[in-house]
């Protein structure tokens, strides 16, 4: 791991550090290699206290100055430490200058900014968060902090959430208020300071999702660890910290949330997600339904128009199907149409073909379009598909080539046949056919443009259609 790696591992976790010390935390990293000048990488601020730094410094260059307490921490590797510093209205400001060292060789300086007026008055959590705060600093100097990056940060506990110390022997010295509640929420009894973490963690823990290691082994404190606690409806996630002294463990950190609402709407929204699927997949299952049904009565029909009539029928039906298919397997609000495409062109070469062998391909990509989209365009292609073949083609043998392109949100669709061409007096839109009337009224209704005209690189039409497609917001 490169040193801006390292540091970006520990800004994804640094929250942790300025709540626990109520502070607003700086990274200035040397400017260059000649190390004259520092830059501002990054800044966060407390969640449990009020700001000392009212504007953002991010992007600030300072110079290397030799009274400066950012040269002072990187030049001497050891802690800087000023009161003199005053926020707006005279409010008190400490700050500290924190060396990040690694491999012994400073890499950049943490600057620690409290607000003085802000801090409440000390009590148990102050003092247990100021305490984790020092020994994480003092980590962080030695190269041990950050530790293991949570799996879900969208569920990764702070200290506002809930904060448990553990001493080395494995009792709880201290549970913040929000970490007693959820513990009673899981049906924990009793004070739970004074009880063993790991017993105690073993009685509710009915369904704990191990992220670690052994679980034995983590619970001692020898490993990070995050995992789950469900009990009785109500559940927790945990993620426990190890803390390390100079050369001896001072216990655990261990951080936890009550994440019971969340979980309710997890399941909530897999079971809407499963309901969306069901909904498509049986929408699906009637369509093809109802082309089975029209290839019956096609079959028993004597007049060849009527036979026409269903089979052209059964197509559109069959392609619309298709789309409901693909939204099936699919949670987003786009849909990949190549897979559309592919299935229209196979099943528009088998249904159309009624004398000899038409393959029908495509090259190129339609990328991704929007769901609402996709049944619109669907019919287009095959509508488009089945006019090259019957009438360019007279359901001869030959090709058909589906030739898609983006550009931006730009979408140009080229349908091109080897047919006998169009006639000399061809008007686009002087024809009565219902393929064309469908064509016409799907690519007005896309806020789209269609063009057909005769190929000029050999025989046969070519149709092209262009239509905008709005990206879809994720």
């Amino acid at each position: 791991m490169t040193d801006d790696e390292w540091l970006d591992a520990f800004v994804s976790q640094w929250q942790i550090l300025a709540d626990l010390s109520f502070s607003d935390l700086v990274l200035w990293k040397p400017a260059s290699e000649e190390g004259d000048r520092f830059v501002c990488t990054a800044q966060v601020r407390p969640v449990t206290g009020p700001t000392a730094l009212e504007e953002d410094i991010l992007g600030d260059v300072i110079e290397f100055e030799p009274d400066r307490q950012v040269t002072v921490a990187f030049m001497t590797h050891e802690i800087a430490e000023t009161s003199d510093n005053e926020l707006g209205a005279g409010i008190p400001v400490d700050v500290w200058a924190i060396p990040v060292l690694r491999h012994g060789r400073p890499i950049a300086v943490i600057e620690r900014h409290t607000n003085q007026m802000g801090m409440r008055a000390t009590g148990a959590l102050e003092e247990n968060f100021l305490e984790g705060a020092e020994i994480l600093t003092q980590m962080l100097m030695r190269g041990e902090f950050p530790l293991v990056t949570p799996s879900d940060k969208a569920l990764a506990p702070t200290p506002a959430d809930g904060v448990v110390r553990v001493q080395p022997d494995g009792t709880i010295s201290y549970a913040s208020p929000n970490a007693v509640t959820g513990f009673r929420r899981l049906g924990a009894a009793g004070d739970i300071e004074g009880e063993h973490f790991r017993d105690l963690t073993r009685e509710l823990r009915a369904g704990v999702e191990s992220m670690g290691q052994t679980l034995e082994a983590d619970l001692d404190g020898r490993l990070t660890l995050e995992f789950d606690v469900e009990n009785g409806g109500a559940s927790m996630r945990f993620v426990l910290l190890p803390l390390w002294l100079e050369y001896t463990s001072a216990g655990m950190l261990v951080l936890c949330r009550d994440t019971t609402d969340l979980r309710r709407r997890d399941r909530m929204l897999v079971t809407k997600d499963a309901t969306i699927r069901e909904i498509h997949h049986r929408v699906k299952n009637n369509l093809q339904t109802v082309a089975a049904l029209l290839r019956m009565q096609s079959r028993r029909l004597e007049s060849p128009e009527g036979k026409e009539a269903l089979r052209d029928a059964m197509r559109r039906v069959s392609s619309i199907a298709m789309v409901h298919e693909t939204l099936s397997y699919s949670l987003g609000e786009e849909v990949a149409f190549d897979d559309v495409c592919d299935k229209i062109l196979t099943m528009v070469g088998d249904l159309a073909a009624s004398h000899g062998t038409v393959k029908a391909r495509r090259r190129g990509t339609f990328g991704v379009v929007p769901a609402a989209m996709a049944t619109s365009l669907s019919m287009v292609v095959t509508e488009l598909c089945q006019n090259a073949i019957e009438h360019g083609m007279d359901s001869a043998s030959g090709n058909v080539e589906v030739l898609p392109e983006r550009d931006g949100d730009l979408l140009t669709i080229r349908i091109a046949d080897q047919g006998h061409g169009l006639p000399s007096d061809f008007v686009l839109g002087n024809q009565t056919s219902l393929g064309l009337s469908i064509i016409s009224t799907l690519i007005k209704d896309l806020n789209g443009t269609l063009n057909i005209e005769n190929r000029e690189d050999g025989p046969g039409a070519i149709a092209t259609v262009a239509l905008r497609v709005p990206r879809v917001a994720h």
